[in-house]
């Protein structure tokens, strides 16, 4: 049986990150996808409060969450899509650009793996 991996990130649903994330896991696991409609990095723990979000369908089990933040898009994954159970693995990235020492606290990467479900948050630096 395979396992079931939530997927989020906060470079936005179209994102090579993403994609690459995608292809390599797929084969291996079920996977459900919710990422904010666009880049939203630093945005740290950041939940939407003032307007209501919809989830908006890209593919199966692929969802982009329109003006929502990393943080919304696995809290509402986790209370609309998963209900009563959770998922084995969260995985926020892969992140364009560096999360280290203070980046942590701000970044929209790592705050979307701040759940009660095992989670790893990938980010990655390119240098020229």
């Amino acid at each position: 049986m395979k396992k079931e991996i939530l997927i989020t990130n906060d470079d936005g649903f179209d994102a090579n990150g993403l994609k690459a994330l995608i292809e390599a896991l797929e084969d291996i696991s079920h996977l459900t996808i919710v990422a904010p409609t666009s880049e939203k990095s630093a945005c740290g723990h950041s939940l939407t409060l003032t307007k209501p979000l919809r989830f908006v369908q890209v593919d199966d089990d692929f969802y982009k969450l329109d003006d929502g933040t990393p943080s919304d898009c696995v809290y509402l994954a986790l209370h609309s899509i998963y209900e009563d159970k959770k998922p084995d693995l969260l995985i926020s990235g892969i992140n364009s650009g560096a999360n280290m020492g203070e980046d942590i606290t701000c970044s929209g990467t790592v705050a979307g793996v701040l759940h009660d479900v095992p989670a790893i948050a990938i980010s990655q630096v390119l240098l020229s």
